[in-house]
């Protein structure tokens, strides 16, 4: 029932006129958010679980049934609803799978019913984890081997978001989340220190910081800006132990982790890091590590869990192809700015000797490859309604991004400018294209 409005009704209509045959849709992005020059596909593992589980309920087709959109639709239609299931076939781009605008990100073949109404779901798990995927790796890159902890649960669009966006920033290459159901659902590494409150909640900020180690006296981290940062430096170096790390979650960071971190050292701390949180971002962190700041790991949260700058990835699901009988019928859609690329398509990525990506080629699913050693992108995941394919662990899909990204020539990891997509048709799709364009103009 998470679906839109439109494809319950197109599903009647579709049933009720017995239109005949399957479908091919395409999810993809036809463009990238603001200074993105690539993105880092996820959310599939949980889209993969809503198809496999797809059914309807007592009442919720009670609720359709009542609903005023589906008077006049007969009964037959909501029999036929009671036993749905999704009995076709989904290809996808893995997990972690550098992707560039209009590749697509999964295929789903199958009845019109069954491959329209996963629409919404489909884009409302594969965008917002894409996209949150996409920022976490964006800001992962530009620490050059710092840590980065997704702190953002609280500013998150509600708490199903944030709990995907802990999964999705891990996914980026993040090393944890402050998000507690994250560890316990998922297994992600959770990492946190202490909030403002706990400090004033005692008479004076040392204090504070001798009952946090009474309590952690393994893993004492320290938040040391609630109210003087150098002070609470001071303070922290002074309590005759070696805290794990201190927090700076406020002012001029480049400024203050190089004072804090002489004060540290000083005091015969040298292990003990710098972590530093409030506002962060790509930007940011680019600008201080660029400049060679002290410190050793960044917690980024509003900016990541909300992908703040551009907090939407427009991607889109569309008919590509029907199927009748021994007859495949190309669909596009014409529309200004909106045109669409007929077909199932398989993606041939093509490597440099360098090891570099050089080019994706976008073919029809039965071309041959188009160059000896391309690597086609697109898996199947399920087949005639059963999974088909291993789901990796989170860690698997970490690696995979680290690899791909890696891959990438350093013009597509720059932050400020977008590189043009290494992506081209093949002869064959490229005048399909031409030809059908001509033709239904």
């Amino acid at each position: 029932m998470l679906a839109d409005l439109y494809e319950l009704a197109m599903a009647a209509a579709y049933f009720d006129n017995q239109v005949p045959g399957e479908a091919v849709f395409e999810l993809f992005a036809r463009h990238l958010p603001k200074n993105f020059s690539y993105i880092v596909a996820a959310g599939l593992e949980q889209a993969l679980d809503y198809i496999l589980n797809l059914s309807f309920s007592e009442s919720q087709l009670r609720f359709l049934r009542n609903h005023p959109s589906f008077r006049r639709v007969d009964d037959a239609f909501f029999e036929y609803l009671k036993d749905l299931r999704f009995t076709g076939s989904v290809w996808a781009a893995p997990e972690g799978t550098v992707l560039f605008p209009g590749e697509p990100l999964v295929q789903v073949e199958g009845s019109l019913i069954e491959a329209q109404i996963v629409e919404t779901y489909l884009l409302t798990t594969i965008n917002f984890q894409t996209l949150i995927a996409s920022k976490a790796s964006r800001v992962v890159e530009t620490a050059k081997g710092r840590d980065v902890v997704e702190f953002g649960s609280r500013r998150a669009h509600g708490p199903q978001a944030a709990l995907l966006a802990a999964r999705a920033s891990y996914i980026g290459g993040c090393v944890g989340t402050s998000n507690l159901l994250a560890g316990y659902e998922l297994g992600i590494p959770t990492y946190g220190t202490m909030a403002h409150s706990f400090v004033m909640a005692f008479d004076s900020e040392r204090e504070a910081f001798q009952a946090y180690h009474r309590t952690f006296p393994e893993s004492t981290a320290l938040l040391i800006d609630t109210y003087d940062t150098i002070e609470g430096a001071v303070n922290a170096a002074s309590l005759g132990i070696s805290p794990t790390l201190v927090r700076l979650d406020s002012g001029d960071l480049y400024d203050l982790s190089t004072r804090v971190r002489r004060i540290l050292d000083e005091a015969g701390h040298p292990s003990t890091k710098i972590f530093a949180s409030g506002d962060l971002n790509e930007y940011k962190i680019h600008d201080l590590v660029s400049r060679g700041v002290p410190i050793d790991a960044f917690g980024v949260g509003t900016e990541l869990t909300t992908s703040r700058e551009d907090p939407a990835l427009p991607g889109i699901y569309k008919l590509v192809e029907l199927r009748r009988g021994r007859r495949t019928i190309p669909r596009v859609k014409l529309s200004p700015f909106k045109v669409t690329i007929p077909e199932r398509k398989q993606i041939h990525r093509v490597y440099a000797r360098a090891g570099y990506i050089d080019e994706d080629i976008v073919a029809i699913d039965d071309e041959p490859p188009p160059e000896p050693g391309a690597q086609p992108l697109l898996e199947k995941m399920i087949e005639k309604g059963h999974l088909v394919h291993r789901i990796p662990s989170l860690d698997e899909i970490r690696e995979r991004r680290k690899v791909q990204v890696q891959s990438l020539p350093n013009e597509f990891k720059d932050i400020t400018s977008v590189a043009e997509a290494p992506v081209r048709l093949s002869p064959r799709l490229s005048s399909l294209c031409e030809r059908l364009y001509h033709d239904i103009v």
